[in-house]
């Protein structure tokens, strides 16, 4: 069965007040984590603070302005969605999206789609098995999503060719990070000119009850990313971009 579901000083903090049904939808995603974590290695964080903060808080706290208005229809893909997060918990959070969930692991896709399918998603959540290097180059893919993001699947340069190209013109990329520096901004925007994208903001974020300090990096297109991105699979994480 579900933990109790948080108290009130938790939405407050994440600046979002969800439905009864929007809970209920995350507290069932909780067992249906736990159920499929004993057949597939999805993820060690299920239980009590590590769902409900390093999950659900840590998927949802970079989405303050898209939680802002949840019904405005956007396309949008999680890339490197492992147990189906950040995807599956904005998905709960964004009756508007259409969430594409994308990972190469076929164990992992398969649970992520039976877990939509339990919570009612299905029409509105599809998931691919394929490695993102390809996807980007497929037509129904490049150039089709108003946000792409990925969390805890690479170092920013590979993330950064991974989802620019999915990007529509005034599309944004969110990449989700743990640490991150002045420096690191300095570098970035090497990496960036390259694909035709910029850096537009960094945010930080402490998480509650002291679990660590998060950051948002988002970035937008500035024109046409060249069709050479992403390079073949393996090589941006092998070669990154600005190294």
């Amino acid at each position: 069965m579900a933990d109790a579901t948080p108290g009130a000083e938790y939405w407050t903090a994440l600046g979002w007040q969800p439905s009864t049904e929007q809970v209920d939808q995350l507290a069932m995603l909780q067992v249906l984590l736990r159920e499929w974590n004993a057949k597939v290695n999805l993820t060690r964080l299920v239980e009590g603070d590590d769902y409900w903060i390093n999950q659900v808080f840590d998927s949802l706290w970079p989405l303050a302005a898209e939680l802002n208005k949840p019904h405005q229809p956007r396309t949008c893909m999680d890339v490197g969605t492992g147990g189906g997060f950040p995807g599956l918990a904005i998905a709960i959070a964004l009756p508007g999206a259409h969430m594409t969930l994308l990972d190469s692991v076929g164990r992992k896709t398969a649970a992520v789609e039976a877990m939509a399918s339990k919570l009612g998603l299905a029409d509105r959540v599809a998931v691919r098995t394929e490695r993102i290097e390809t996807t980007g180059h497929d037509r129904a893919c490049r150039g089709q999503f108003d946000l792409a993001m990925a969390r805890a699947v690479a170092a920013a340069p590979v993330v950064a060719e991974y989802l620019v190209p999915l990007l529509k013109p005034k599309g944004e990329a969110l990449l989700f990070r743990g640490q991150w520096s002045e420096d690191d901004t300095a570098q970035f925007h090497n990496v960036l000119t390259p694909l035709k994208a910029q850096l537009t903001g960094v945010e930080a974020r402490q998480l509650p009850s002291e679990r660590g300090i998060r950051h948002l990096l988002r970035v937008q297109p500035t024109g046409t990313c060249p069709s050479s991105y992403p390079r073949a699979v393996g090589i941006p994480s092998r070669t990154p971009l600005g190294s």
